[in-house]
């Protein structure tokens, strides 16, 4: 008898339906599986015997084929083995296939026939909510991860028995679920604050202008001068994820196998820090089934390179067209996947090899050059607040003084973005000005004659490039915004050329 099951499989970010086809028919008992599976799907055969088995169920006799259809889309994970069960459960006549068609079903099964968590379900869910699908059953720990998905029935199972005798009618299981808004209220568990820093104002504000317009920043300065510790706190000061950005976010991290049991979203902007001997398939992602890298696990957030002259420079550079384009597109034997990579890049290094300015450096004028060198002016042309990290003073350390707090920094940001957000809202494109494209340049970064002539003025002196004058103007635009001007004045671009000029001034 044939029956068949939905599942879906993922592929980059988006998922594929899968229609499941299990005949069991006559002859020797063997069962074969065609459709292009890996190993982990070809080895669902003794996990799928032995949890029937162990289900109190009845093994198919005679030779079972298993089709996993389209036979051209290449089917990993262990996320079939529940489908393909419940197929040889109705192909042989132990339950009834009725409901089959209204369901999309994953997940790995046990030996003892209990249902383990996969990865990938939100993007499943979704998936099968486009395509009509009543409901998805799903392990009981992505239940949560599932209900996000609204107008879809998700049902969680604990294992084989549990959904064979959902679907036969015999058991009702309720639907699960989640209030996504209360998701968003959960208290953060980071403590961290900038009210932690002491001293470091100038760095402090430039930090702040590049939350505001999500504007890459390089913080150059000697060690123990706090970059790290400023870095670490940027999310603290960044807007909230909206629902869209957080579903985009949590279908990465659930393709990556990095949600905890029973997590429904990713609420939290993400902090990434690879270490600097990172690849460039771990910084983009791939391998030969490409999975998402460092970049697209920041999208939303910031990804912080920390001794950014040690990274590979060939490591380096394959961030310029991301940095771009906001995402990755990666090319495999596999096929070509596309991941988003909307992120902040916030970058730290020493100013010489030592660790000392080039005044105070022991170091020789090849050797700070040979070390400045490792990174790129192309690089460098895509960053577009250049911050330069002095030592703290003395009395900054010993000071009882405390700081302003991420949320009043934070509440600034927020405003801003909120400026953003209406401006740029008959183009979805552009979330933020750092997002700007030319024709929004021209449109909401015009100057008056004089600080234009500044501006060229600037270009000439300190040798900067065309890229770096539209970054300059994206970020003259985020300070007008911080500062409730409608236009661009003078200050407002005196700061952006500022916080600009520091690559001119060491690297020149």
């Amino acid at each position: 008898m044939l029956a068949k099951v939905r599942s879906a499989a993922v592929q980059g970010v988006e998922a594929h339906p899968v229609e499941v086809e299990v005949n069991v028919g006559w002859g020797e008992t063997f069962v074969v599986i065609v459709g292009l599976p890996d190993a982990a799907v070809k080895e669902s055969r003794d996990r799928v015997s032995t949890a029937i088995t162990n289900s109190a169920y009845k093994f198919p006799m005679g030779r079972t084929t298993i089709n996993l259809a389209p036979a051209d889309v290449r089917k990993e994970g262990p996320s079939f083995d529940l489908p393909i069960a419940l197929g040889m459960l109705a192909g042989s006549d132990q339950m009834a296939p009725d409901q089959l068609d209204q369901f999309t079903i994953i997940g790995e099964l046990a030996l003892t026939g209990g249902v383990r968590p996969v990865k990938g379900v939100l993007p499943i869910a979704l998936r099968a909510r486009a395509a009509g699908c009543r409901g998805i059953l799903v392990p009981a720990e992505n239940a949560a991860e599932a209900a996000v998905v609204s107008g879809l029935e998700v049902i969680p199972v604990r294992n084989l028995r549990e959904a064979a005798a959902f679907l036969d009618g015999e058991s009702v299981i309720p639907a699960f679920r989640i209030e996504v808004e209360r998701l968003f209220d959960a208290p953060t568990e980071d403590a961290s604050d900038f009210a932690d820093v002491k001293g470091q104002e100038s760095v402090k504000r430039a930090l702040e202008i590049a939350a505001s317009g999500g504007h890459n920043a390089l913080l150059l300065g000697p060690p123990g001068t706090g970059k790290s510790m400023l870095a670490r706190r940027l999310p603290t000061i960044l807007p909230p994820l909206t629902l869209e950005e957080a579903l985009e976010t949590t279908k990465v991290h659930s393709i990556a196998g990095l949600l905890t049991a029973g997590q429904a979203l990713v609420t939290q902007r993400p902090f990434r820090s690879p270490h600097h001997t990172a690849s460039d398939a771990g910084l983009l992602g791939g391998n030969a089934n490409p999975t998402p890298g460092e970049i697209s696990l920041a999208h939303h957030g910031v990804l912080f390179l920390d001794e950014l002259p040690e990274f590979k420079r060939t490591v380096l550079e394959t961030l310029r067209q991301p940095m771009e384009e906001g995402r990755v597109t990666i090319s495999r034997a596999a096929g070509t996947f596309t991941f988003p990579a909307q992120f902040m890049l916030v970058a730290a290094m020493n100013p010489t090899p030592d660790g000392k300015m080039p005044s105070e450096s022991r170091c020789s004028p090849r050797q700070i050059q040979g070390y400045l060198a490792r990174v790129s002016g192309p690089l460098l042309d895509r960053i577009d607040l250049h911050i330069e990290v002095p030592q703290v003073r003395i009395e900054d350390i010993a000071g009882s003084a405390q700081g302003e707090s991420s949320a009043s920094v934070r509440a600034r940001v927020i405003t801003a973005r909120r400026v953003q957000q209406d401006r740029f809202r008959q183009n979805p494109g552009v979330t933020c000005n750092a997002r700007m494209e030319s024709r929004d340049l021209r449109r909401h970064c015009q100057l008056d004659p004089a600080t234009l002539e500044h501006l060229k003025n600037a270009m000439q002196d300190l040798g900067l490039s065309a890229r770096a004058y539209d970054r300059i103007l994206k970020v003259s635009r985020t300070i007008a915004d911080l500062a409730g001007s409608e236009s661009i004045a003078s200050d407002h671009l005196c700061e952006a050329i500022q916080l600009r000029s520091l690559d001119r001034q060491i690297w020149g």
